[in-house]
Formats: C-alpha cells, structure tokens, sequence
C-alpha cells in the first residue's frame, strides 16, 4: 500500500490552493492512499493487443458532401440589394473605435 507522508499531502494542497486542518490532512492521506493502490493496480492489467479506446459512444462523424447550388443570381444582383459596396465588397461601419 502506497502511503502518502503529511508532507506530500501538504505539498498537494498547496499545488492545488487548498487550505487544509490537520484532520482533513490524514483523511486525505488514506484517501489518496487508496486511490494510488487502485492506480497502481491498473497498471498490473495486461493490455497487449487492445487498441486504444478513442470513442465509446460508437458514433461517427456523419458528413455529406459539399454540394455547389446555382440558385441562378449573380454577384451584380446580389450586390445591388446591398445598402453600400466598395469594389465589389460588402461596405459597412468601422466596428473598432
């Protein structure tokens, strides 16, 4: 069992920003205790031959193909709905003071 020492469960908290009472530093210190076993149990599982898991959901990118519409208008009749242009762009206000 990994045991963490109160200096590194101090050092922790202070990484983190955490002001701890000294009761909640041995409670953390079983605490995370516990959770290194688990980890370090993990690692003691045989992976050979799995394939990383990326995605467990099972969807997929669903795309369609970019399809060009000639909906029959031109620039020059678009352009000309505009309140304001300038060579051939859309004119407007200054945004940035």
């Amino acid at each position: 069992m990994v045991k963490l020492s109160k200096e590194e469960i101090l050092k922790l908290a202070n990484l983190a920003q955490l002001k701890l009472t000294s009761d909640e530093v041995s409670e953390f210190s079983s605490e995370l205790s516990l959770i290194l076993d688990y980890v370090s149990h993990l690692d003691t599982i045989d992976v050979e031959g799995l394939l990383p898991t990326y995605q467990v959901t099972g969807l997929e990118n669903v795309t369609r193909e970019d399809i060009k519409i000639d909906y029959k208008v031109d620039k020059k009749q678009l352009m000309s709905n505009l309140p304001s242009s300038k060579d051939g762009q859309i004119q407007v206000k200054r945004m940035i003071g």
